[in-house]
């Protein structure tokens, strides 16, 4: 899934190319994309585009109603799979029609919204207002702007692993798996140790660290992308310390590192680094070996 990131370069060159841009039409190719009934989604053709923002981990273009004081909001949420395409006119698309689930025309391009997945999970919606576009937020704290109050608040409000808590909406906007991950390495951090259980020195390490990674992968996405729009978005980087690096060495201490696997995500870390050697439990392969299961690094 997309992440702040990821979704900060998609806000900026989407500002870029289509602020004060009018949408001259909106084409659903999948009728499940979008998921709101009213204002209707016809009501933005030839509305202009006033600004771009982010909203967790939602994309949120802004246009101003020229028969009322509130502005009309369309509001992406690319989930897992989905991600966004631009076109000049005339140029080709280079992917897939069975990818496609809407496109939305510009006088200068086609910006496209594709799902790479079977399981149709990307949405749009359509709202007006302030207040209602506020409801579509999860209400967790800023990274980048909130103060290590803010922070310590947010992390110590329920009882859970700081993994947990730092890729809930509710508590933090915008962090997902790929980059909790790499923040918990920074911060030398046990993904499963108890949030309310964390020192004061911990937790200003893991502020830090958040700040830190998200804004140095910002300038490093920025750099890679060179004004282009961002067509390649994922969660697995070579340049990452931890995420994705299953039994590759961890750049720090040169230790492999480790994962756990639950659901559908997996939390990779150094234990050298980040829990003192201790190898943590992997639920379904530690009750496949029992006493079998390493708990020390070898």
């Amino acid at each position: 899934m997309p992440e702040l990131p990821d979704v900060t370069l998609y806000v900026e060159a989407l500002t870029a190319r289509i602020v004060g841009q009018p949408l001259e039409s909106v084409s659903l190719k999948s009728p499940f994309v979008l998921r709101s009934v009213t204002p209707s989604l016809d009501v933005l053709n030839g509305k202009i585009v006033r600004r771009v923002d982010r909203l967790g981990k939602r994309i949120v273009l802004g246009f101003r109603d020229e028969d009322s004081d509130d502005e009309l909001f369309l509001v992406i949420h690319l989930m897992i799979a989905g991600r966004l395409r631009w076109r000049a006119p005339k140029e080709k698309l280079g992917f897939g029609g069975k990818m496609l689930l809407a496109s939305f025309a510009f006088p200068n391009g086609t910006l496209f919204l594709t799902e790479a997945s079977s399981t149709k999970r990307a949405s749009i919606e359509v709202v007006r207002g302030n207040q209602a576009l506020e409801q579509l937020n999860p209400g967790g704290v800023e990274p980048l702007r909130a103060t290590l109050e803010e922070f310590g608040a947010a992390l110590r409000h329920e009882n859970h692993t700081v993994k947990r808590a730092l890729t809930d909406p509710h508590l933090f906007s915008g962090i997902g798996n790929a980059y909790s991950d790499e923040i918990l390495h920074a911060a030398k951090l046990s993904p499963l140790k108890l949030t309310q259980s964390m020192k004061d020195e911990e937790i200003a390490r893991l502020y830090d660290a958040t700040r830190a990674t998200l804004l140095v992968w910002i300038d490093q996405l920025r750099r890679e992308l060179a004004g282009g729009f961002p067509e390649k978005v994922t969660a697995f980087h070579v340049a990452m310390a931890v995420h994705g690096r299953y039994k590759q060495p961890c750049p720090v201490c040169g230790a492999p590192v480790q994962r756990i696997v639950y659901a559908e995500n997996e939390c990779n870390y150094c234990a050298r680094c980040q829990t003192g050697g201790r190898v943590l439990a992997d639920r379904s392969l530690s009750r496949l070996l029992k006493d079998d299961w390493p708990r020390e690094l070898n």
